[in-house]
């Protein structure tokens, strides 16, 4: 089943193209310029229920924006996208309930009160039945180990509580898709052995689609099969990280094979 399917996806942005000085600040308020910088250049792909998909690229790549467009926060210029079949943006409550989204450097917690009253409120929202609350808070907390904080405020928690527990708040409603944008970001090793063992049980029993991104070669490695990398708004590479690793052979890790298909690419551009 598809669970994520995008056709020549395109987003562009119009830009003022501001003069200098005093006087061009003024002629740019009479007669005003703009450029258009393409942010994603016509993009097609396609992930399949229970695919672990890593989306990579450079910063300015463009997978910020699609991660927008895929998960109905930004409307397309041009192309579709359809998440289980529907248009994100045109339905964003139907989508919001569809999906989990976990974002590094935000939290979906309430900041002031205890977490578990967060949880309490996500409950209600999704109008989740007393019995699947429980089986998942159950297992939240044997594996993310939620019980050791779950009375503190979120402001309390350290940045790898604080993660957990925002891993656990997306699938509370147990979504079939899930979005990870640099989850792991500024996290110590102990939590991420944890974010990571919860993520692959998560994929394989519960047959969640994961889309991450990351610039950490541990969380591509350890979290998915799949590797689409984005560069200039493009795909570079739609395939597993096995077929990446099989191709490129000898004793390059991850990380040194996907730097050199960036330099190649770019070696490619300018010559």
């Amino acid at each position: 089943m598809k669970m994520i399917e995008v056709r020549n996806l395109k987003k562009d942005y119009r830009i003022a193209k501001k003069r200098t000085g005093m006087m061009g600040s003024l002629k740019h308020l009479v007669m005003p310029r703009y450029e258009t910088l393409e942010a994603v250049k016509g993009i097609s792909f396609q992930i399949h229920e229970g695919e672990s998909v890593a989306f990579l690229g450079l910063n300015g790549a463009g997978k910020s924006t699609t991660i927008k467009m895929l998960t109905g926060i930004m409307k397309p210029s041009e192309g579709t996208v359809r998440i289980m079949g529907k248009d994100p943006f045109l339905n964003r409550i139907e989508n919001a309930r569809r999906i989990g989204v976990v974002f590094g450097q935000k939290s979906q917690l309430w900041w002031d009160i205890p977490v578990i009253e967060s949880f309490r409120l996500l409950k209600n929202i999704y109008s989740i039945p007393e019995e699947q609350y429980t089986r998942n808070m159950e297992r939240f907390g044997e594996i993310l180990g939620l019980h050791d904080f779950l009375s503190q405020p979120a402001r309390k928690l350290s940045l790898g509580q604080r993660v957990r527990a925002d891993l656990a708040a997306s699938l509370l409603h147990e979504p079939p898709i899930l979005f990870l944008d640099e989850p792991t970001i500024g996290v110590d090793v102990t939590a991420k052995q944890k974010i990571y063992e919860f993520l692959r049980e998560t994929n394989s029993k519960k047959k969640t689609t994961i889309l991450l991104t990351s610039h950490d070669m541990k969380d591509l490695e350890s979290i998915c099969q799949r590797l689409l990398i984005l560069e200039k708004g493009k795909i570079l590479f739609d395939d597993t990280i096995d077929k990446l690793l099989k191709e490129y052979g000898g004793e390059m890790t991850l990380e040194e094979i996907i730097i050199r298909l960036f330099e190649h690419e770019a070696d490619h551009i300018t010559g």
